[in-house]
């Protein structure tokens, strides 16, 4: 009767808005002192999170990823990448996947997206007779496209707190996204020819334009992703590569931000960057922090091994486990997504692997998962981030996003029972 009465409580409060920091603190802290436990465990994890070697990549990934975001890398990406793929039929919609892809993996599935390309590709969609359902639906799609390509800020903390390699990650990913990506760019094509979408005439004078106007960002993803997958620096050297690149070609090359404070003509100030930045990062922290608190009791008091045996009860195999595990995940990480990340993560991995289930191939159905559960009506983030910025109804959002909802849920099926679309790059590039 106490739990539930806990329970309520917790969800009472969230819904009044308290924060979610607090309410993990203290269920952690309240958990340990019923069970007798020493209380202190809690605040130690705080301090326990500098000896991750790898953290101090996430504030840098995100301080590049917000750079790029204040700039004008979405005009002149999409720029270049309309360029190079307009003529094709449904054009311009596969420079819309293409760029989402790039720009979400260095960014982060934060909205940014949907606020920066959406805003800028929705009325030029419209003016080139893509239906408007299709148009809706692909940008608000958009927002978690390439959460599978590295630097992926979700791809780091599911390996910081499964505490598996960020490398492996990285490279796991790679096949699975490529797939959502070709998926997308069938079904958008074929829109395009059945709207009878125009085609931009293919110029290499066009081309050679738009490389020489982005050539500094060009080299961007072949130097971060290139140099963890050739082995030359790790994913937390990449981080720190990434942040000093676009910070100088953003503000001394291209000039978009300006070092010290705001311009007139609207470009922004590094430290306004910093500021918007790191309070992503210090939030996140904090909620690490005292998630990894309530990890430990889960640990101490053997709750991994005791679902197991409740959960073995009533399903023997492999396959009908992973059918409830995909289950669950779509509606965790549709409800909250890192903290999902950071408390489910260490209570499905014991109990993944006493069903065989390999912990990198995991890592990639837990993403995947995330990717669609930003999208899942009727708590999807996208939903919310797309109906406030394209100015339509949610109801409208739900019945967009259905059909490439379908295209990701296939994809999620074949990367859940084919475990060599997440593995097979691991094992060609020897670092397993």
């Amino acid at each position: 009767m106490e739990i539930i009465f806990i329970g309520i409580a917790f969800v009472f409060l969230a819904v009044l808005g308290a924060p979610l920091f607090s309410l993990i603190g203290a269920l952690a802290l309240y958990l340990f002192h019923t069970s007798g436990g020493e209380s202190t465990f809690v605040i130690a994890e705080l301090t326990r999170l500098a000896e991750f070697p790898a953290l101090i990549a996430i504030p840098l990934f995100t301080f590049g990823g917000y750079v790029l975001a204040e700039s004008k890398t979405p005009q002149r990406l999409v720029n270049l990448s309309q360029a190079i793929v307009g003529w094709i039929p449904g054009g311009l919609a596969v420079v819309a996947i293409f760029s989402a892809a790039i720009f979400t993996a260095f960014t982060g599935a934060s909205g940014v997206t949907i606020v920066a390309l959406g805003g800028l590709l929705f009325p030029v969609m419209l003016k080139e007779n893509y239906p408007e359902k299709f148009s809706l639906g692909l940008l608000t799609t958009s927002g978690s496209l390439g959460l599978l390509f590295p630097p992926s800020l979700p791809i780091i903390l599911y390996g910081l707190v499964a505490q598996i390699s960020i490398d492996k990650l990285f490279i796991a990913g790679l096949l699975p996204g490529i797939l959502i990506v070709v998926a997308l760019s069938v079904y958008a094509i074929s829109t395009g020819i059945r709207s009878n979408v125009p085609k931009i005439k293919f110029e290499w004078n066009n081309v050679w334009l738009r490389i020489k106007e982005s050539a500094w960002e060009i080299p961007l993803p072949f130097l971060v992703i290139g140099g963890i997958y050739g082995g030359i620096f790790t994913a937390t050297e990449a981080a720190a590569v990434m942040a000093f690149y676009v910070l100088v070609i953003e503000v001394f090359i291209y000039k978009d931000l300006k070092l010290f404070s705001d311009s007139p003509d609207g470009r922004t100030s590094v430290p306004k960057v910093m500021q918007k930045s790191m309070l992503l990062v210090g939030a996140m922290f904090i909620v690490l922090g005292t998630a990894l608190g309530l990890t430990n009791y889960f640990i101490d008091e053997q709750i991994p091994q005791k679902l197991f045996e409740w959960i073995h009860t009533f399903i023997e195999n492999k396959f009908t486990f992973l059918v409830l595990l995909n289950c669950i995940l779509l509606v965790i990480n549709m409800v909250e997504i890192f903290s999902a990340i950071i408390i489910v993560v260490p209570l499905i991995i014991p109990i993944a692997n006493q069903y065989g289930v390999d912990p990198i191939h995991l890592g990639i159905i837990f993403l995947l998962n995330l990717e669609i559960g930003y999208m899942l009506p009727p708590l999807g983030l996208n939903l919310f981030i797309g109906s406030f910025r394209f100015e339509r109804p949610i109801s409208t959002m739900y019945r967009v996003t259905l059909p490439f909802i379908a295209i990701l849920f296939a994809i999620l099926m074949l990367v859940t029972y084919f475990p060599q679309l997440s593995l097979w790059f691991v094992e060609m590039f020897s670092i397993r």
